[in-house]
């Protein structure tokens, strides 16, 4: 019975971690392919520099987390990626925090590209 909640446990809080924030939108890879060519939208990569010069998308900027997003342009739409998705997602919190309001994650990041 133990096992059993300390599962339900770590589930939830995986759940949790990865889940976006509220006002933060989430798109598939396969839904990123359609919107290379929209002007109103910013691409950011929040992996580390070695991760994004040993395999990148080059529509994406890299942005390492914890840089400063605040020069980002708050009039288009800030779009998030990393390795799986939960980088990228603390990243759009973050962004949310900083007031921008179209912010959208890539699930899976990289992993489902």
């Amino acid at each position: 019975m133990e096992t059993l909640i300390i599962m339900a446990v770590m589930i939830a809080f995986f759940v949790w971690r990865i889940k976006p924030g509220k006002g933060i939108n989430s798109i598939s890879a396969a839904e990123l392919k359609g919107m290379w060519n929209d002007k109103d939208k910013v691409f950011i990569d929040v992996r580390t520099s070695a991760e994004y010069k040993s395999r990148s998308i080059k529509q994406f900027r890299n942005m390492p987390l914890g840089s400063d997003y605040s020069k980002l342009p708050k009039d288009k739409e800030i779009v998030v990626i990393c390795q799986s998705g939960i980088r990228s997602g603390n990243a759009c919190k973050r962004l949310k925090k900083l007031g921008y309001e179209k912010v959208t994650n890539v699930r899976g990041g990289m992993n489902a590209y």
